[in-house]
């Protein structure tokens, strides 16, 4: 059984999760800036993306306590609840952290791709996996439904190049 995640709102124009500030805004918006930077950087959104995407999940990484599984479970719980989608922990082992993502917000809103395209996921789960884990591990979006999966899977990969431009 899940936590359950509890969005609070000050009246004043914060909405916090367990005293931490989050933002609600349309996937629309995030695929648009997506796109935008794809044009006028072609290779370059995946990593800006994957940057915030770990900015964000070290914030929310450390403040989590428990052993490793349950760091992850209320992470991955926190994300189905902010709408990043239906979380599932498929694996966790010594080296290996194994998501997948149904109802992406990303793929959904980005629409049809030829490559995956959840890249702010793939860096959450990067801090993720560093932080349980105890090591920096690159993470690999293998399957996007952007590309016609029917789901986002996620999986730690060891090569240290796998960082490097692979989504």
């Amino acid at each position: 059984m899940t936590a359950r995640v509890t969005v609070d709102d000050d009246g004043a124009g914060r909405l916090t999760i367990g005293g931490a500030r989050y933002l609600l805004i349309r996937p629309e918006t995030l695929a648009a800036l997506q796109k935008q930077v794809e044009a006028v950087a072609p290779g370059a959104a995946a990593d800006c993306l994957v940057a915030g995407g770990r900015a964000g999940g070290a914030h929310a990484a450390r403040e989590l306590a428990g052993d490793a599984e349950a760091r992850v479970r209320r992470l991955l719980d926190t994300g189905r609840a902010i709408g990043w989608g239906h979380f599932v922990l498929e694996r966790l082992a010594p080296h290996e952290l194994v998501v997948t993502v149904a109802h992406s917000p990303f793929a959904e809103a980005y629409g049809p791709s030829p490559t995956p395209v959840c890249h702010l996921t793939r860096g959450v789960l990067e801090s993720l996996a560093a932080r349980v884990l105890e090591r920096p591990l690159a993470v690999r979006e293998s399957a996007c439904a952007a590309t016609g999966a029917p789901r986002c899977r996620f999986a730690t990969v060891l090569e240290t190049s796998a960082r490097e431009g692979t989504s």
